[in-house]
């Protein structure tokens, strides 16, 4: 079964960094052992060599006489030494043992020979190592066996498992700490890429840190000072055509009063009706763009039932059910013209409107319900684009401009809030607005 991949940058740049650093250490601590016990082996091996050559020397300068006195003198708990004569037999030589090298190195005047001692009553072979004197006597030296080759000694597992824990610990603490320095610009980028397109006008990024990551900082706030002076730009050119065509407008409506005919007058009326709506929308629409009023408590209990009266006097069926604890920190004129634009478009497609307000831990909720027919599930997101009307709404009496379902988005982010609608289980259209419960921190 091949297991997920991290996601996540930070996930994955851990978990390079704990595998490579465990091969090392581990490597590193194989390497250690190994080389410590060959030196080790190596420092015993050349006592025992240094020895038995002054055992030699020394039996050297005594007469023959003496040397059997005196050579159960020389033995050690580890070392036995005998004398041989030239002739007798001696076990199979062991070739390429250190210990054989040892023992050249420490006399390299004498000959040397090492042989492999193996018996039945003993569990162990021993080595015997054969030096000849300067009458060409052979010394022999019994000693325990050594291994060919190294071992690695592991130290007891406690120690082990304890230093073995010491070290990841400490080695995934640094981990962390390293990935996180490295990728916390990252996270910071991207919460700025995600509130930028909420709030074009948003605080600019701090410019600080390292050399790549200030001119990251210095890239995305000239990107997001082009986009800004974009979007302004084009509100000005939308407010500019708007406000223009109200002239021609004017003077079309008073020369249409100077028709006869008034079926024909009557039409045109109509249409420089609709244009004047038309162009009072897109004044409006690039209004919300541009919206940017001072943030105070709201009390959303008091705006929804001003708003219920609001429709009761012209004749609207709007009720409100829920309440709100705590205000909400916004801006009232935007959020109140939203509002009443979700309301409007309830009423006029869905006949009668109710609202519910609930207040969650760190946003509230506004619930705006119709029961008319509802939308198809590809249009819920359309109908926010400017001059964007559906096919049940094309008609100068119900169809609208296009545009109040956008001023109703602008307005709302411009305080950092949302809307979103929905088709309800039992029928019907519902706008769902989301609003902050605090202010903003940036």
């Amino acid at each position: 079964m091949k297991l997920p991949a991290p996601r996540s940058l930070f996930a994955r740049l851990m978990l390079i960094w704990l595998i490579g650093i465990a091969l090392v250490l581990a490597l590193s601590f194989m390497l250690f052992a190994g080389e410590r016990e060959r030196v080790g082996r190596a420092a015993l091996l050349a006592g025992i060599a240094q020895e038995i050559a002054t055992a030699a020397d020394v039996l050297d300068r005594m007469p023959p006489t003496d040397r059997e006195r005196w050579i159960d003198e020389f033995g050690r708990r580890r070392l036995r030494f005998a004398l041989r004569a030239p002739g007798e037999p001696m076990p199979p030589e062991q070739a390429g043992h250190p210990l054989l090298q040892a023992l050249r190195e420490a006399m390299p005047e004498r000959t040397v020979s090492l042989h492999r001692l193996e018996r039945p009553t003993m569990p162990h072979p021993l080595l015997v190592a054969s030096v000849s004197l300067a009458d060409g006597t052979a010394l022999l030296v019994r000693l325990p066996g050594f291994p060919a080759s190294p071992g690695l000694r592991l130290p007891p597992p406690d120690r082990l498992f304890a230093a073995l824990f010491a070290l990841i610990g400490g080695v995934s603490l640094l981990a962390w700490i390293a990935v996180r320095l490295a990728t916390r610009p990252l996270s910071r980028m991207a919460a700025a890429a995600r509130a930028l397109g909420d709030d074009p006008e948003r605080a600019p990024m701090e410019t600080s840190g390292p050399t790549e990551v200030a001119q990251a900082a210095i890239a995305f706030n000239q990107m997001q000072q082009r986009i800004r002076e974009h979007v302004a730009e084009r509100t000005r050119i939308l407010a500019a055509i708007s406000h223009d065509l109200q002239t021609p407008i004017t003077r079309l409506r008073l020369r249409a009063e100077m028709v006869d005919d008034e079926g024909l007058r009557a039409r045109i009326q109509s249409d420089l009706d609709a244009m004047q709506a038309l162009v009072k929308e897109g004044l409006a629409y690039a209004r919300s763009l541009d919206e940017r009023q001072p943030a105070q408590p709201i009390d959303l209990d008091g705006l929804l039932s001003a708003l219920r009266a609001d429709a009761e006097d012209m004749g609207w069926q709007v009720s409100v059910a829920g309440s709100a604890r705590h205000p909400c920190v916004g801006q009232p004129t935007g959020l109140r013209r939203a509002l009443w634009n979700l309301i409007e478009n309830g009423i006029k497609f869905g006949g009668r409107v109710e609202i519910l307000l609930v207040e969650r831990r760190e946003e509230f909720e506004i619930r705006i319900r119709d029961h008319g027919t509802g939308l198809p599930e590809p249009e819920l997101e359309k109908v926010f684009e400017p001059f964007y009307r559906t096919e049940s709404s094309r008609s100068r009496e119900t169809g609208g401009t296009g545009l109040g379902l956008a001023i109703t988005r602008n307005l709302l982010r411009a305080q950092r809030g949302e809307v979103k609608l929905r088709n309800h289980p039992d029928g019907g259209l519902e706008a769902v607005v989301s609003l902050p419960a605090g202010p903003a921190t940036h």
